[in-house]
């Protein structure tokens, strides 16, 4: 494909340039340059000294690139799954899309239209195989459209190149006379084989022939990849906000969903602009759920993070994070219940201050209390089991646990007295102690260990406050004391 929004006329011939090991050469072509025999590769002196006519021009052979990562993506409003192919064209799997548009020859001519409407020129074929389309979007009519039956014989006009084969190999099928792929249809097999058995796939005309003519499979996506619910909008003008066709398209997703039995955690909505960029922003549900008017509501503060551009003429709506989802009965009066309504207060408040905002304990894997308890974004999903703990653990746990001066300790005990924010306690009751060792994988050397107890003063109120360290450990002087929380 070629940017033609500055492009001399067609008849002139023009080439793309990149360094190459003994000065520039040829990287791209336009039409007018191939009939005249200038060919990708060959060095410029040479072909200026054959065409003293031709325009150069040097290539942004990364800025081309990524402008054909970011047609990859725009060209998915005509099927689900598309793929940069080399750097100089795409593969579409239109399996079950073209009805859509009316059959092939009318998703080609719509094609062509988009594409000309971003200054590009293009040749477009369909065929059953990867490689028989390679061929004749490259050799063949400009819009060409090949059915399983006629595979052979179109094929067999078109010039040898048409098989992906590297030039040495080209140049040896050339040598032998065997210029069209129809001539090489014609040599027996087993010449072939003896010829190329050592070959790889690139150097093997046989078994290039072969996926071209679908006699080995060379499939575009993988079999095991799930089918993609997702549901769009088309519009006739460029508009710049979405917000009016939201609920149609959460209703005719939810409605996809519902037929299947699923559910979704996340929502994808994008936007195809006229100038061939995409935009797309993602909500997240902390419950899978099919509920249109919730789905919705998600989309309220974002939608205005979109960067319309121009206007954009085509609006896709995709599930993510698909879950089988079970009807339940929440109660036998009708009402829902309370679970729900928290799950969905999460994804508004997430959705509005960010996902990160919104958090929830989460259990760890360590015997260590600080560390035992984390918090995560609530949107997050599980992915290891929770640790139930089976020790009693205070309601309330410090962040950082708070030394207290004590006055007076029972020997293995916990202080008979102590100060703590100014007040002095005296406990009448106590259990424990729960010994904690450190954790030397995690702690710096020379960490001590830990006795909890679990301690009631006269007037009731119950803490948890452990001593760190023993008398004569060899850790540090002597053990000091810490309130770690507190019960009800």
């Amino acid at each position: 494909m070629e940017r033609n929004g500055t492009a001399p006329p067609d008849d002139v011939p023009v080439v793309l340039a990149r360094d190459g090991q003994h000065g520039p050469v040829v990287h791209a072509t336009n039409r007018a340059a191939r009939i005249l025999g200038v060919n990708a590769g060959a060095r410029i002196v040479d072909t200026k000294a054959i065409c003293p006519e031709l325009q150069i021009e040097y290539a942004d052979i990364g800025g081309d690139r990524r402008a054909l990562d970011n047609l990859v993506l725009w060209a998915r409003r005509w099927c689900p799954w598309s793929v940069r192919d080399g750097d100089d064209g795409l593969i579409l799997d239109t399996t079950g899309s073209d009805h859509l548009m009316g059959g092939e020859a009318a998703m080609l001519r719509e094609m062509e239209t988009q594409l000309s409407l971003l200054g590009l020129t293009s040749r477009l074929a369909v065929a059953p195989t990867w490689g028989a389309a390679w061929a004749l979007a490259r050799f063949g009519p400009v819009r060409s459209v090949c059915g399983l039956d006629e595979t052979p014989w179109k094929l067999g006009a078109l010039p040898v190149a048409g098989l992906r084969l590297n030039e040495e190999t080209l140049l040896l099928l050339r040598r032998l006379g065997l210029k069209t792929i129809g001539a090489v249809m014609d040599v027996p097999r087993l010449s072939l084989t003896r010829r190329f058995v050592k070959a790889a796939l690139h150097a093997n005309p046989l078994m290039r022939l072969d996926q071209a003519l679908g006699k080995t499979p060379e499939p575009v996506a993988s079999i095991d990849a799930p089918p993609r619910i997702h549901v769009q909008t088309k519009l006739p003008e460029p508009i710049q906000d979405p917000t009016s066709h939201l609920p149609e398209l959460c209703e005719d997703l939810c409605e996809q969903l519902s037929h299947t039995g699923q559910g979704c955690r996340q929502l994808h909505l994008t936007v195809y602009k006229t100038d061939g960029e995409v935009s797309s922003i993602t909500v997240a549900t902390s419950a899978t759920t099919r509920d249109p008017n919730h789905l919705h509501a998600l989309f309220r503060d974002k939608v205005e993070k979109i960067n319309p551009g121009f206007g954009f003429d085509l609006i896709t709506l995709t599930a993510g994070g698909v879950e089988p989802l079970q009807l339940v009965q929440n109660s036998l009066d009708g009402g829902s219940d309370d679970d729900l309504h928290l799950a969905r207060l999460v994804d508004r408040l997430s959705a509005r201050f960010g996902a990160k905002t919104v958090t929830r304990p989460v259990l760890n894997q360590s015997h260590i209390p600080e560390r035992a308890e984390g918090q995560i974004a609530a949107l997050a999903v599980m992915d290891r089991p929770q640790i139930a703990t089976p020790k009693e653990r205070p309601i309330r746990l410090f962040d950082h646990p708070e030394e207290v001066r004590v006055l007076y300790a029972v020997p293995e005990g916990p202080p008979a007295q102590f100060i703590w924010r100014r007040q002095t306690y005296k406990v009448a009751r106590y259990t424990g102690p729960e010994r904690i060792a450190p954790e030397w994988w995690k702690d710096r050397a020379g960490a001590r260990l830990r006795d909890y107890f679990k301690v009631e003063d006269a007037q009731g109120r119950r803490i948890w406050l452990y001593r760190e360290g023993l008398f004569e450990d060899g850790r540090g002087g002597d053990p000091r004391w810490f309130v770690h929380g507190c019960f009800a």
